[in-house]
């Protein structure tokens, strides 16, 4: 299933953010209705058509929603690509859970080395 279809179980009531971000894959009048009718505001990119590209002022808004975007995404796509893929392969959901928290362990870790290279401490 595409994650666009999921959607729905995404926007829990109990939910306290109060907008929506996502890539273009998410964007439809439909999705727009629903997060209107929740009180969300929209932060979902803008798509372009084919032979009908995006205005100036779409791409700019997209750069910067990207902004905010991309400091999670880094993580989603380091984890996928670079510590064993999205398929976790284990027998029981307390394994699975156990294998997704060595890998959040292992980025936080792995980030902290980089920012550490990027900030060093003075001794």
């Amino acid at each position: 299933m595409h994650d666009s279809q999921a959607v729905d179980h995404l926007l829990m009531q109990g939910n306290t953010g109060s907008g929506v971000w996502a890539d273009p894959a998410y964007r439809s009048e439909e999705m727009e209705a629903k997060l209107h009718d929740l009180n969300l505001k929209s932060h979902i990119h803008r798509k372009g058509k084919r032979g009908k590209p995006k205005t100036d002022q779409a791409k700019g808004s997209n750069r910067t929603k990207s902004t905010v975007r991309v400091r999670f995404e880094h993580i989603f796509g380091a984890q996928a690509n670079d510590m064993g893929g999205t398929l976790v392969r284990t027998i029981g959901l307390v394994r699975a859970r156990a294998r997704i928290g060595m890998k959040n362990l292992a980025c936080n870790m792995r980030r902290l080395c980089q920012l550490g290279r990027i900030n060093p401490h003075p001794a």
